[in-house]
């Protein structure tokens, strides 16, 4: 027999789509080719698979060796086919048969030694198996607990091509997913720890519940950055489908913990404002990966010092805050990853930056409006709620009073009132406030009365707010709403909202 076929997966960005490994051996001049769109580093499997294969104490078979990857015209990326390939060599020349791999998945990258290495993306490749059918894959052995977590497929481990052999040849045994680790108890930032400043810790909660972007501006040590890391613990944690996309996408970016469990927390990421554009949203040579942006989907993004970061990587993230996803074109085709993240920006109000504020601020006018400027007004328009927030009195930061109350307490009202806006949409799948399309609230029977927008009206009127900006009002006015209790906003609602995002008292 010259002719063999193994399963595997490759990715498009979180797609998996199955590939079937070809390897024909024929008569000729001993050499490898390889085919179907491979990538670098997929065509140097080559020299990989044959040191593996003479490593492990298996004979190289002196042929003319052509592996084919179908469909070819899918690009195929990583090192995640040098498993399937090497197995699908050995059947090909006849040193084994390859009947129990029979609608088997196999995934892996070799070492010279012949070693099974842990590869990126193993979570959405096995998905995509189970979609397609498979009940079983064979994944490195420190991917086994990642492979785990889908369900209604089996997953078996190996550590060497060689234990694989044995199990294709001998029917030896493939190593089982290592046991569940059970999550301790979760500790980090929490709210109490935030003295004073309650209108921060009010904005805070109202974007947590509505899913709002927010910005926090104020001189240093206001507490805009302990506010911000103290969002996520007050969201609730992500149901089964979040949980999996936000698993898939860690996956891929090869940041996953060694114990492979589904990611239930919201993420939150805080890259440094010297990042790229790539870095922020995605990118890279052949396969695009997912940035900070994608990693913190159903998360927090936060930018920290937001004046300071490159114009081109703030502007990148206008269009993705709007439709939820990031679409990276290369020449080789595009890579969609879902980015739907609550956009946390700070920043001091000037260069100088002087702790005490307006009081010793060495700026001219001229140079504050320039600072602020390079927040252009279209990112600013697509942000919910903004803040300024005063320097911190003695008499609130050494208070032997009550105790501020803990992100627990907080959280429980952020649950009900997403519950509540849950319940309402539920027909149309929006999740939260800020996921309804403003036409939705400006018409029956959502629309609020005129007495409960006047204000508001007047404001788009007089060109002090935008459309968009009427429209983030209005669903701020309903997450404050659902906040306390009632079910359908009222004046006071609508007039809070309107200062959360306007800034103005």
């Amino acid at each position: 027999m010259s002719y063999a076929k193994v399963l595997s997966v490759g990715l498009i960005g979180m797609t998996g789509r199955l590939v079937e490994v070809e390897a024909d051996l024929a008569p000729g001049l001993p050499a490898v080719v390889l085919s179907g769109l491979p990538d670098t580093t997929l065509n140097e499997a080559r020299d990989r698979v044959r040191a593996a294969i003479v490593n492990s104490g298996q004979r190289w078979p002196n042929r003319r060796i052509t592996v084919n990857l179908l469909p070819a015209p899918m690009p195929k990326h990583g090192s995640a086919f040098d498993l399937a390939i090497a197995v699908a060599l050995l059947g090909g020349s006849g040193e084994l048969p390859l009947f129990p791999l029979e609608q088997v998945v196999v995934l892996g990258e070799l070492g010279l030694d012949g070693t099974v290495r842990p590869v990126r993306g193993v979570l959405p490749m096995v998905a995509a198996a189970a979609q397609a059918g498979i009940a079983q894959v064979v994944v490195p052995l420190a991917n086994a607990a990642e492979a785990g977590v889908v369900p209604g497929v089996r997953v078996s481990a190996v550590d060497t091509l060689h234990r694989l052999v044995a199990f294709i040849r001998d029917d030896a045994p493939l190593l089982a997913p290592p046991a569940a680790v059970p999550d301790g108890p979760t500790i980090g930032p929490d709210l109490s720890e935030v003295a004073g400043q309650w209108l921060g810790r009010r904005a805070l909660e109202v974007a947590a519940a509505g899913g709002h972007h927010l910005a926090l501006l104020g001189p240093p040590g206001t507490g805009k950055t302990m506010l911000a890391e103290r969002l996520p613990s007050i969201l609730p944690t992500l149901d089964d489908e979040a949980a999996l996309e936000v698993t898939a996408l860690h996956s891929i970016a090869g940041q996953l913990p060694p114990s492979g469990r589904l990611l239930r927390r919201p993420p939150f990421q805080a890259p440094h404002h010297s990042a790229t554009v790539a870095a922020l949203v995605g990118g890279g040579t052949g396969l695009a990966r997912p940035g900070a942006l994608s990693l913190a989907h159903r998360g927090v993004l936060f930018l920290d010092e937001a004046p300071e970061f490159g114009k081109n990587a703030l502007e990148a993230l206008r269009q993705p805050l709007e439709n939820g996803r990031v679409l990276l074109s290369r020449s080789r085709g595009g890579t969609e990853y879902p980015a739907r993240v609550q956009l946390v920006l700070a920043a001091n109000p000037c260069p100088c930056a002087k702790p005490a504020g307006d009081t010793y601020c060495e700026c001219t006018p001229l140079a504050r409006r320039r600072y602020l400027g390079r927040l252009s007004g279209p990112l600013l328009d697509r942000i919910d709620v903004r803040v300024t927030l005063d320097p911190i009195r003695a008499a609130d930061l050494m208070s032997t009073g009550a105790e501020p109350e803990s992100s627990a307490v907080v959280a429980k009202r952020v649950g009900q009132a997403r519950d509540a806006a849950a319940t309402r949409w539920a027909a149309w799948r929006w999740r939260v406030n800020a996921d309804v399309p403003g036409p939705w609230l400006r018409r029956p029977p959502w629309r609020l009365p005129a007495h409960t927008t006047s204000a508001l009206r007047q404001r788009l009127d007089s060109g002090s707010l935008s459309a968009r900006g009427f429209d983030r009002v209005l669903r701020l006015a309903w997450t404050i709403a659902d906040l306390d209790g009632r079910d359908r906003p009222d004046r006071d609602d609508v007039d809070e909202a309107c200062q959360l995002r306007t800034g103005e008292s």
